[in-house]
């Protein structure tokens, strides 16, 4: 069966986008593996399912793979490229869409400029939230991380992530500890593991270990996370420029737990083909 697809980027954190609107479509876990093999396939980090949603009010609904095929609930930058992909594809008029995804809501606006606002939600601080095991909650938390005892702190905003505050991220052992984290026995789930260089109160540089996919160019839900970690350790402010190897993202959170987190950064199309599975 050939299959249309396109190639998108969020900051270098890459997509391969299917739509399942004008030809309803199911993809395996393998599937999804060979799509996104760098060698084999297309190559991606994520593949972005599109599709209609049957709630009323609501657009749109999406899904997210993980390179290794798993199934996630968020993921930042593919939330921009989703609603440019919309846009572009003419499958709406709207500048601001309500998207459901598998935890809840998302309402992405496209900007004047090109850029796409992403309105991420409230974060979530309780551990059974998470999930993450930990007899009560805190600000920071101790780990042991192969031999060291890291200070993290933790926060889903759908999905689970770890912070970790670091002098120099182009130092920080990611290679080593990313991998460490993400399968961490305190996080069931898993967890995408972020690594913060705080450069002043308004800007931050940042590197990010997915969890499926390794570390990536860019994780806008990662840079969410650590700049909601950063306010709560009294290091950063309300609005936040995040330096990610694939580009920079302004986050802007108030601190209160019951407002939402947005986060502004750019959307890219690639380029489009078919491919057959």
């Amino acid at each position: 069966m050939k299959l249309p697809f396109t190639k998108m980027h969020g900051l270098g954190n890459d997509f391969v986008v299917i739509e399942s609107i004008t030809q309803p479509r199911e993809l395996s876990a393998e599937q999804v593996r060979k799509l996104a093999d760098r060698q084999f396939g297309i190559g991606c980090d994520q593949l972005l399912w599109v599709g209609l949603s049957k709630t009323p009010d609501v657009d749109f609904k999406y899904r997210i793979f993980n390179a290794d095929g798993s199934e996630v609930s968020q993921c930042g930058n593919g939330a921009r490229c989703f609603a440019r992909y919309v846009y572009d594809q003419g499958f709406t008029r709207k500048k601001t869409l309500t998207v459901e995804t598998h935890k809840g809501i998302l309402r992405p606006t496209l900007e004047d400029d090109g850029q796409v606002t992403v309105d991420m939600g409230k974060p979530h601080f309780a551990p059974a939230d998470i999930p993450f095991q930990a007899e009560a909650q805190a600000v920071r938390y101790p780990i042991v991380v192969g031999n060291d005892t890291l200070e993290i702190g933790a926060v889903s905003l759908g999905n689970p992530h770890a912070v970790v505050h670091v002098t120099d991220v182009d130092t920080a052992p990611v290679e080593q500890q990313g991998p460490l984290l993400e399968s961490h026995r305190r996080f069931p789930e898993r967890v995408n593991a972020g690594f913060m260089q705080v450069l002043s109160p308004n800007q931050i540089r940042l590197r990010v270990y997915e969890r499926g996919s390794g570390e990536t160019l860019a994780c806008g839900s990662g840079a969410c996370a650590a700049v909601i970690v950063g306010q709560l350790w009294g290091l950063l402010g309300e609005s936040v420029q995040v330096n990610l190897r694939g580009g920079d993202l302004r986050i802007q959170w108030d601190g209160n737990p019951e407002h939402s987190v947005l986060m502004t950064g750019p959307a890219v199309t690639v380029f489009e083909g078919t491919v057959e599975i």
